[in-house]
């Protein structure tokens, strides 16, 4: 049965309204989109480091708990868990805070077993950290090997602005690396002083991936695809929470589409069809929803579970 590979960072997320906190779940960004989808029962492996700490301890049991298997998160001597404060404004959105331990990202694991046309997600800070950027590399390239169809996020904050500069040629190599390109507005303004889709596409994406998502939070979802395919996909008003983990699950979605559609490689290199994108694009735009329903990172346990018993299309 197919599988979906995640790497990326683990982080204890504490939320806040005002300043009073109303949640810690663990978190990070393809964290959340993997728990995702060990609740809606595709077999997911995560790849990361966590402290040897109660957190780590409960970021790990979490893992396991949602039907991820989390033996490839590396646990260092003496290392300390990520912590994120998450702000929520008036409108649900958060600002962070990050504090990380950070002489502790080293990455030393074991590959998972990948297997033809299996889906590996990365994204964020995580996937272009100059301190851990050979171990990524080389994982990548071993997926990539192996025939796995690799899905990249870019995700890349603002609080790292400064860094752009000194990690550009990483991202332009995860550009290479990728089959499919999903980033939001907020993250080509940091890297590229660009916000226009058709401008980001042409200019900053096209030359590496042909496939690329633009998601402008409550804006509609743009697409660029080969063969000159643009399509816009409004988002359907909902009434949310928290906007923590949106995009994570906008990615877990489209990946869940792919592995219950049946995308392959192949496809993916021959270009999907109008329709199959819908579809994708479809369920990406159904896990955002359903997280934003709640203090959580992740789709709902329930939503899950609906999800895994639902008639095959």
């Amino acid at each position: 049965m197919r599988k979906v590979i995640g790497i990326g960072e683990t982080v204890l997320d504490i939320i806040f309204r005002g300043d009073d906190p109303v949640g810690a779940v663990p978190g990070g960004s393809v964290f959340n989109g993997i728990i995702s989808l060990g609740r809606a029962g595709v077999p997911a492996t995560f790849i990361s480091e966590a402290g040897n700490d109660r957190v780590g301890r409960r970021i790990i049991g979490f893992l396991e708990e949602n039907g991820v298997d989390g033996s490839h998160v590396c646990v260092y001597p003496g290392s300390k868990s990520p912590i994120s404060l998450a702000f929520l404004n008036g409108s649900n959105d958060a600002e962070y805070i990050f504090y990380k331990d950070h002489p502790h990202d080293q990455l030393d694991f074991a590959y998972p077993d990948v297997q033809p046309d299996d889906v590996v997600m990365f994204g964020s800070y995580y996937a272009v950290n100059p301190v851990i950027r050979p171990q990524v590399v080389g994982f990548l390239e071993y997926a990539r090997k192996r025939g796995a169809i690799l899905y990249y996020d870019v995700n890349f904050r603002a609080s790292h602005r400064d860094d752009v500069i000194r990690v550009t040629p990483n991202i332009l190599e995860n550009l290479e690396y990728a089959d499919i390109v999903r980033g939001s507005v907020d993250d080509f303004e940091v890297m590229f002083h660009k916000s226009d889709p058709d401008a980001i596409y042409r200019s900053d994406i096209a030359f590496y991936s042909k496939k690329f998502i633009c998601t402008q939070g409550a804006g509609p979802v743009e697409l660029r695809a080969e063969g000159g395919l643009s399509k816009r996909y409004p988002v359907t008003a909902t009434d949310t929470v928290s906007t923590i983990g949106a995009g994570d699950n906008f990615n877990a979605g489209f990946v869940y589409g792919m592995v219950r559609y049946g995308i392959t490689r192949a496809d993916i290199e021959r270009g999907l069809s109008e329709e199959q994108w819908d579809r994708l694009v479809h369920q990406a735009q159904r896990f955002s929803a359903d997280c934003c329903k709640s203090i959580g990172n992740s789709i709902s346990r329930e939503f899950g579970e609906a999800l895994r018993n639902a008639p095959a299309d």
